[in-house]
């Protein structure tokens, strides 16, 4: 469904009405277009991995609406803290411990630590506030291959078939080519990359 500022809170509400229904909704952020599902429905995960052809050990990020609510999925110490107050909302994912009781177990099983991130793309932040919950989103694309920045390029790497597969499309045009979002894991006091330079953090060393 086309996107605009005149039909978003409609498109909104069947995008949250595709994810209770445990369907993969694809959508813009401020990086690139995402797929989305609950993390708490065990079958639209395994429809995840099956879309993008993803190993099922890879384990998925998490999307948050507020600092409130990462902290009920992961633990988060007073350093932890100190880089998420500056650096969300934005394209920042922090890997912290995870919180037992905060998601399914059939959630990235076996990992006990949590990628989290508060988007600042203002149609996702109002998609997990509408959800209630955290939702997945990992980039729109087959593993291994290139980010989309359009609808039509995700139909082309997809294929009709597999494209077919959605349950909702958010199409909110071309979108800029940002890259992917700089991934940091908080041990100790120290911040480790595990993706990107932290050139969106000022910089920061490890």
């Amino acid at each position: 469904m086309r996107m605009n500022a005149k039909n978003m809170d409609d498109v909104l509400k069947k995008a949250v009405e595709a994810l209770q229904e445990g369907k993969i909704v694809l959508h813009p952020t401020e990086t690139c277009y995402g797929l989305a599902v609950d993390p708490t429905n065990e079958e639209g995960l395994k429809a995840l991995y099956g879309m993008k052809k993803m190993e099922n050990e890879k384990p998925l990020s998490i999307l948050v609406s507020s600092l409130d609510m990462a902290d009920k999925y992961g633990l988060f110490s007073d350093y932890a803290e100190s880089i998420v107050e500056k650096f969300w909302p934005g394209p920042v994912s922090i890997i912290v411990m995870r919180r037992q009781g905060g998601l399914p177990e059939f959630f990235n099983p076996g990992h006990q630590f949590i990628s989290i991130r508060y988007s600042s793309d203002p149609f996702t932040m109002k998609m997990v506030r509408m959800l209630g919950r955290p939702i997945v989103t990992t980039s729109a694309n087959l593993s291994g291959k290139p980010a989309c920045y359009s609808v039509p390029d995700l139909k082309k790497q997809f294929g009709v078939r597999r494209y077919g597969n959605l349950g909702f499309v958010v199409d909110s045009g071309k979108i800029p080519e940002n890259p992917p979002s700089t991934i940091v894991k908080i041990v100790g006091d120290t911040t480790v990359f595990v993706r990107g330079d932290g050139s969106e953090m000022g910089g920061m060393m490890r």
